[in-house]
């Protein structure tokens, strides 16, 4: 079975994304291509009162459309981070596991990173940790068109625009307690701080779970 990894940067990813990593013998994160809008390099989904919710993390526009991931630069000219910590602590304040994860979450969004990757690399060693996910994680040296059949490329497949039931073979949805499923029912594939605030410890038992080839 294929078990080296290699997959494109995400902020506070989504569970799919976990699974893969955690399952992995080792996860090479791409940040040589070119950075692409609307994926999980700079957004990623909570549960609120009001349904899902997209947050994103604004960029600098760059001279050329053709900056490479490593290269994004993050801005600042609004306050983005106090209002998306609001967003998340509205949403999860009551949830069984906030007060808990907190405080190891909260200085992402008071610190001020100057590149998209560090951040992101920053939060996913972070997540790993509270998950005690041991996989080892590093970015990848050069860009690989294609990588060879030793390699699994996950680059293209975990999209918000491409359910991960009809794209991702080797996951499988289980529903977890939500905080507001009473209003939306449970909604799959939310950022990993759905499963962390809300499940805790056993978010490692369901990332199992989920694995098909796991």
């Amino acid at each position: 079975m294929i078990r080296q990894i290699l997959m494109s940067q995400t902020c506070f990813g989504p569970v799919q994304y976990f699974v893969h990593l955690m399952h992995a013998d080792k996860v090479i994160i791409e940040q040589h291509t070119n950075y692409q809008r609307q994926t999980y390099r700079n957004r990623y989904r909570i549960l609120g009162a009001n349904g899902p919710l997209t947050l994103s993390v604004p960029i600098e526009k760059g001279k050329t459309p053709k900056t490479k991931d490593k290269d994004v630069k993050i801005a600042y000219h609004t306050q983005w981070q106090a209002h998306q910590w609001r967003s998340i602590v509205s949403a999860y304040n009551s949830s069984p596991y906030f007060q808990f994860y907190k405080d190891d979450i909260e200085p992402f969004f008071v610190k001020k990173y100057s590149r998209l990757f560090d951040l992101n690399l920053e939060i996913t060693h972070l997540i790993c940790d509270l998950l005690d996910i041991s996989t080892p994680i590093e970015p990848s040296s050069s860009f690989v068109k294609e990588p060879g059949e030793e390699v699994l490329d996950l680059r293209e497949t975990i999209h918000p625009k491409k359910p991960l039931e009809q794209v991702d073979p080797f996951i499988k949805i289980i529903p977890y307690k939500q905080v507001f499923d009473d209003r939306f029912g449970f909604v799959p594939n939310l950022s990993i701080l759905d499963l962390l605030f809300n499940k805790g410890p056993e978010a490692t038992l369901i990332l199992n779970e989920m694995a098909q080839g796991g």
